[in-house]
Formats: structure tokens, sequence, C-alpha cells
């Protein structure tokens, strides 16, 4: 985060609602929540804050909390997403334990409700097309218009619904509406849809049981109340919904639990929607779902996140009742705070360039000891060799530097990390002009460092060219340039917003040998570059890692402030 302070937690008006409800007896002191995903797409860091809000408060007042997937739409979802959303969560550090249930595991009594409210005179059967529905709606300032179906009597209405259900009528031309207020100042309250038909679909649960669906505003309140659900935790968009919620719950006379609403997690240079994350995959954007650069949790997982760092991070930022924008910044300074503490370091060159030792003797091979972790002294140390001929970054050589360089340059010494220092005698260069190679002696005596009382300015790190390995190393940067990707032009998209440089793939990269062994899903801090994790793609010929989060680079501040001077 640099200079930035970490924002304030804001004050947790759920648990103050949840304290109070557990004084007063209500529900009987329990406390028991649910987490309510549809299996329409992967999960982002959005439903992270959900997962943590419901899961945690279940645990810290000793209640449960239920995974329940809401599957009333077969249209959007598939078993692959149901799947994918477990395997998230448990990633994320939260089990349900057997508290797994569908939306379809109640249609049956979804459906025995409806019929009780048609029996009441609560609910119709209506023909208007879905345009209609919308154009006798009205808007937020005129009432709308009863349905010319609205009178139908019960008796009609039980047949109707029935033959719905049957699959009598074609898709889209009937639906079953709740008889409620066309003048009510709450849109939502305007005769809401309770089922659809969607006849040429499969369930991923019940096949072709059913061509009726219901929506939903219908389904959320039932699935709470058959649940036994104390506090039913919405995203503040359910705010105005919150009265059907209560209206339905209450014409049937059922268990009524109590819904809450929280602001939902907007973050910068970020897109949370999933009709746009969506898109993003189907125009291959990126790869796929866990891309790195997408800002659900799979990609989080590909991309080095430590599910640890995530949940502090929605621990920090909290629940509040108004929305805001949280800076990606914090995220990130999550993530290395953790990564920090756990992650080993090794060394790699991303862009080699030769150093040889020209006073080094030719086939001697040193192994120095290099420190695993300095934050974890049991993590331990290793041996890397030391030969005659190295590999150094190219950023980390000038042949003309400016004023505050401190690396390596001609007649300048530097010290190698673990090592010696050297010094620069001679620059080598191609046909071009480019620099292929650099010469240097280094000083036999300078191994010890705590012998030796020179200062230097600069540290390096390196790897011997004899024995160090090739990686592929990808580094990934944020997907949009702009804080608001959804600010675009106008005749464009938020794909205007797209960074060019959101990924640059580097083959041949140089690393110390140790990292060999290396496994997907191991996290390294690479030295003076970067967290970095090994990427599935790698194969025993050749391993693949995706940068995580950089390092802080107080010389790429400075260079960008002399490359802006006139």
């Amino acid at each position: 985060m640099g200079n930035k302070k970490i924002p304030e937690r804001p004050v947790d008006f759920i648990r103050e609602i949840i304290r109070e409800d557990i004084k007063s007896g209500r529900f009987g002191g329990r406390v028991h929540t649910r987490f309510p995903p549809e299996p329409n797409g992967y999960l982002h860091i959005g439903h992270a804050k959900a997962i943590c809000i419901n899961f945690d408060i279940a645990k810290e007042f000793g209640g449960k909390c239920n995974l329940r997937f809401d599957d009333t739409n077969p249209a959007k979802e598939e078993e692959e997403y149901v799947e994918a959303i477990k395997q998230d969560i448990r990633w994320l550090g939260y089990d349900w334990e057997d508290r797994l249930y569908f939306a379809s595991d109640y249609f049956e009594k979804m459906y025995e409700y409806a019929m009780i409210l048609i029996k009441k005179g609560k609910a119709y059967v209506c023909d208007l097309s879905p345009e209609e529905i919308r154009e006798y709606r009205g808007t937020l300032t005129e009432p709308g218009k009863e349905s010319p179906y609205r009178q139908r009597s019960i008796e009609e209405n039980l047949d109707l619904f029935e033959r719905m259900r049957k699959g009598e009528f074609p898709e889209g031309s009937k639906t079953l509406r709740a008889k409620i207020d066309m003048s009510s100042p709450n849109i939502n309250l305007r005769d809401p849809v309770m089922y659809r038909i969607i006849k040429k679909i499969p369930h991923h649960r019940t096949e072709y049981k059913w061509c009726i669906y219901p929506t939903y505003d219908w389904a959320h309140g039932l699935e709470d109340s058959i649940e036994g659900i104390t506090h039913s935790l919405c995203s503040l968009e359910y705010e105005n919904h919150r009265p059907l919620y209560d209206w339905f719950l209450d014409q049937l006379g059922i268990y009524h639990p109590r819904q809450i609403e929280f602001a939902r997690l907007n973050m910068t240079y970020t897109v949370l929607s999933k009709r746009y994350l969506s898109e993003l995959v189907k125009r291959k954007i990126v790869r796929g779902w866990d891309d790195p650069r997408m800002p659900t949790l799979a990609g989080m997982r590909r991309a080095g996140y430590p599910p640890e760092a995530i949940r502090k991070f929605c621990r920090q930022i909290g629940v509040a009742k108004t929305d805001s924008v949280i800076d990606i910044e914090l995220l990130e300074h999550f993530v290395r705070e953790c990564l920090n503490r756990t992650a080993q370091r090794r060394m790699v060159v991303i862009n080699p360039l030769k150093l040889v030792i020209e006073n080094y003797p030719e086939e001697k091979v040193e192994e120095l000891v290099a420190i695993n972790n300095p934050e974890n002294p049991d993590d331990g140390t290793r041996k890397i060799p030391f030969s005659k001929v190295l590999y150094i970054e190219k950023d980390d050589f000038m042949e003309n530097p400016p004023e505050k360089f401190y690396r390596l340059a001609p007649g300048r010494e530097v010290r190698l990390r673990y090592a010696y220092f050297v010094k620069c005698t001679e620059v080598v260069k191609d046909a071009s002009g480019n620099i292929v190679e650099i010469r240097c002696i280094y000083d036999p005596g300078s191994r010890n460092i705590s012998q030796d009382k020179r200062k230097s300015k600069a540290i390096i790190h390196w790897v011997s060219a004899k024995h160090c390995i090739e990686i592929e190393v990808r580094l990934y940067d944020r997907l949009f340039i702009k804080k608001d990707p959804l600010e675009f032009p106008e005749g464009t998209d938020f794909t205007a917003n797209l960074n060019p440089n959101s990924l640059k793939i580097i083959e041949n990269c140089k690393a110390e040998p140790y990292l060999a062994g290396a496994k997907s899903g191991d996290r390294f801090q690479f030295e003076r570059i970067g967290y970095f994790v090994c990427d599935p793609d790698s194969t025993q010929q050749k391993l693949v890692f995706n940068r995580t989060v950089s390092l802080k680079d107080e010389w790429q501040k400075i260079k960008k402030f002399f490359t802006s001077q006139p």
C-alpha cells in the first residue's frame, strides 16, 4: 500500500442486529445463515465477501451456515459451476459439512405454496408477454395498470396453473403472478412474476421433470423458511425486494426469517458482473474463468493468492450499509503481507545478461548458503552453486548510469547476493552494439559478509550459468487500465479499457536449480522481482510460473521521474 493507510473497518451493523436478536430471544437465540450462489458462473472476489460474512458470523455466534444453490434457471446453470463453487469455498477455508441444499430440492413444496396463494385469491395466471408485463408495470413515477387476466376465478387459475405444470402451453406464453398492488410505490410489489414456463432446456438436476420454474423473488424466502434460516444476509440490491420477501411469507403464514442487506463489494480496476466476466471468457479475451487476470476465486488461486489473504481482506473491509469502491491495492497489500511471511525465496533472472568473473578459477564450483525466508527461521537454508559464469538481470547493469543508479556499471563495485563483491572491468557488445556480456573481477575475501565491512548500496541477484534451469515466466498485470472499467467512450464497450500489456510471457528465464522441485500451486518470492506461483501448465520438461504481485521497486519510480523530465 506504500504510504497509504489501511482504511478502518466499518461499524458492523449486522452483528449488532444479531446480538439484539439473541438478547431478545428471537429465533430462540439461534443463528443460522446461508450462502446462496446461483450456479451460472464462477465465484469472484465479491462472492468471497459474502462467503466470509455468512460463514464467519455463523461460527462466531455458535450457529450454522448452509450452502444452497439457487438453481431456478436451467437456461444458465450447469453442473460444472456447482463443482467449481464447492471447490472455491473449500479453498477459501470454509466447509458447509452436511448442509448442502438446492432450490430444486424444494420445487414440489414451492408449487404447493403457490397453489395455496391461488386458493386465497393472492395469485393468478397471466397471459401477457414479458414485454407487455413491463409495459403494464408502469414507472417509478407512474402507477402500473392491472392485467386483463387479473380477475380470473380461483378455479380457472388453479386449472391453468396445473396445466402449465403439465406442459400444455408454449414456452413463455403464461406466467403465474402474485396479486398485490399495481399502484404500489415499490415497483417490486406490482404483481411480480412467481413462475414462468421454460420447456426446452433440461435442468442440471431434475432434467425435464419441470417445465415451470420459480423466480428468485418467489423462491428466496421459501428456501430460507424451509431451511430454518434466521438471518438471510443479502446484498444491498435486494433491499427494495424485502417487502416482497416479507409479503410472500406473511401470506402463507409460515416461518419467517429476517432479511438484512449489506453493501456489495466494488473494487477499482475490476468488473464483478458475471455478465461481463462471461463476456471476457466467451470472446477469449482471457484464457478462461481461472485466468490469473480474472477476479474469480479460481483466477486468484491460479495467480497464487493465498486464501488467508482474501479472508483478511474481506474481514478488513467489513460490512457496510452504503456502497463504496475499495482500492485493489488493499487486496494486494494483504497478499504481499501473507506471502512475505510464507513464501520461500528463490533467485531467478528474467532477462539474463552473462557475467564472467575473469579471476575466478575455471572449473571451481562453490556451494553458498542462502536463506529460504528471513521472516521464518524455521524454513531454514539451502545451498546454491556459484561458478565463473553467471547470469544477472539486464536492468542491473547500465553502461552510462544516471545519478542514483547504484547497481553495476563500468568501474563500479556491487555485492552479489549471498556471495562476493564484483567490479565491472569490461563490456562486450555484438556487431549491432548490443551489450551481450560483462566481465568482472571478484574479491575472494569478501564472501564473509560479517567480516567484510564494506557497504554496498546495491545487492543484486544472480544464477550460475552452468547449473541453472530454464523456466517460463508469465508476467500478469491488471486487466483494465481505468479505475472504473465501466466508464468507456460512447460507441464502445468495457473492453475499450482493457490493458494491452496485461500479460507478458517470457521464456528461457534462468532459475537456480533449487526451483526444479516446484509443484503446481507452490508459491515463491523471486528475489527482487516479485511473488510467483507454479502454474498447472508446468511439465517435467518446463516449469511455468505466474506473477502474483510485484515487489515495490523504488528505482522504477526514480526511472519514471527521469524519463518524464524534458
